[in-house]
């Protein structure tokens, strides 16, 4: 056997060990995602959005009638806890939605009574 044999892979150095994204190297410099201690978790802003909050909820509720039916009463508490934290998550959005909505109302009607005011003089 020949131990001189030359390698077939190059090494790499210790920096370009990480998946590249968009063609750059990942680093923490970037602001996609919120550093909460929660790294590979929602850097895409799935979380964010309430279709894919209520798709993943009835997803984990599927999952649960499934067990029921399997007979696995540990596994239904798990995907019911799991869609009990979905829901959450969706009623929290769904109020800050609602919130940032009637924020922009109040806005639109103040300008709307400044232009008013500003004409009628």
């Amino acid at each position: 056997m020949n131990n001189n044999r030359r390698r077939s892979f190059r090494p790499r150095s210790q920096k370009n060990n990480f998946r590249r994204r968009n063609g750059s190297l990942n680093s923490n410099s970037g602001n996609n995602f919120k550093n909460n201690g929660n790294m590979n978790f929602s850097r895409n802003g799935s979380m964010t959005n309430p279709h894919n909050v209520e798709k993943t909820m009835q997803k984990f509720q599927q999952l649960a009638k499934d067990a029921q039916s399997s007979g696995d009463p540990v596994l239904v508490e798990n995907y019911l806890q799991h869609a009990d934290h979905y829901s959450r998550r969706l009623a929290e959005l769904n109020y800050k939605n609602k919130e940032q909505t009637s924020t922009d109302i109040n806005k639109e009607n103040n300008l709307e009574t400044k232009e008013v005011q500003e004409n009628s003089k």
